[in-house]
């Protein structure tokens, strides 16, 4: 499944910056840590053409390191970004909200990103999806689809919002629909994964919303192999099989990658907890299979655009 985009991914990788810039200001070299690979088709992928959208828009010098999954190859890690000249630098993923705000300190001239956390420190900045609303619109979607009244969600943690979005966007739009949840406690476990979704397919479920970035790549692919449902996650997957995958809760991480780097170039990027969502254009739906029909598309168009104009989802809406 996953093809390496150079033969090395522990080492640290210089990349030119684009001769066609077109901005120039604070940003000049610019460091990205994953806690996995960068080759994965999926979170780690979307955070390489992210800093990719970085070079390509700013002219900036990229730096990224792979495997980056604890605090000692983290801590050195960004000393040698340091020592060549990095000030922006991207972990990508929760994990490593409490390892910046330990090492931040040691360096004020260099400004650390991550997602998902609870972050402190004035170079210090957490970026949040908003995943409730995606999570309800895909669960509407699940829920007008399925056949058996019975749909699955396997997500990685209970604290993913999307979760409990896509249990209220299902009964909301089918009041019999069964919404079964597990949690596989990793993202990155596709075997567990697999064990939980022959779960939910021996009880019935036909509908299977697969919220971890790791696994869900081989969720949906048994799922092809069984005639069955996905709904499509984190990236756009309608090409796993449309007759499959129903539509997709995209974030656009790479696009929120260069809104954060322009933001930080402008000097007005700011330290703390930002949050994002269907307004700020980094989360749409994806692709509808040719399977969901036009009434069912047309109608989470109408409730996506009162949720940026209101802030209400279907359900909130007297």
């Amino acid at each position: 499944m996953k093809k390496p985009l150079f033969a090395l991914f522990i080492l640290l990788f210089f990349l030119t910056g684009c001769a066609n810039s077109t901005t120039t200001g604070n940003i000049d070299k610019v460091g990205l840590l994953v806690p996995e690979t960068v080759n994965d088709q999926v979170w780690g992928t979307k955070g390489y053409k992210g800093l990719l959208k970085i070079q390509s828009a700013f002219g900036a010098d990229v730096f990224y390191k792979e495997s980056m999954n604890n605090k000692e190859a983290v801590s050195k890690a960004i000393d040698e970004f340091s020592e060549n000249g990095v000030t922006l630098i991207f972990g990508h993923g929760s994990e490593y909200a409490p390892w910046f705000n330990q090492l931040s300190k040691k360096y004020p001239d260099i400004h650390f990103v991550c997602f998902n956390g609870d972050v402190r420190g004035d170079n210090v900045t957490s970026l949040t999806f908003k995943a409730d609303a995606m999570g309800f619109f895909g669960g509407m979607v699940a829920g007008e689809m399925t056949k058996t009244n019975k749909v699955g969600v396997i997500a990685a943690f209970e604290w993913q919002p999307e979760v409990n979005g896509f249990f209220e966007g299902a009964i909301y739009q089918n009041p019999n629909v069964e919404v079964e949840i597990s949690y596989t406690e990793d993202w990155n476990d596709p075997e567990k994964a697999l064990v939980q979704l022959e779960k939910m397919l021996s009880e019935g479920a036909d509908v299977i919303y697969p919220a971890g970035d790791g696994y869900n790549v081989h969720v949906i692919e048994r799922l092809k192999e069984k005639g069955l449902y996905a709904i499509g996650y984190v990236s756009e997957q309608s090409d796993l099989g449309e007759a499959t995958v129903l539509t997709s809760t995209i974030q656009h991480v790479d696009k929120l990658y260069e809104v954060v780097a322009k933001d930080f170039n402008l000097g007005t990027l700011k330290s703390g907890n930002i949050y994002y969502d269907f307004d700020d254009h980094v989360i749409t739906m994806g692709k509808y299979s040719p399977v969901v029909n036009k009434e069912l598309q047309d109608e989470i168009t109408t409730s996506i655009k009162t949720y940026i104009e209101t802030g209400n989802l279907p359900n909130q809406i007297e």
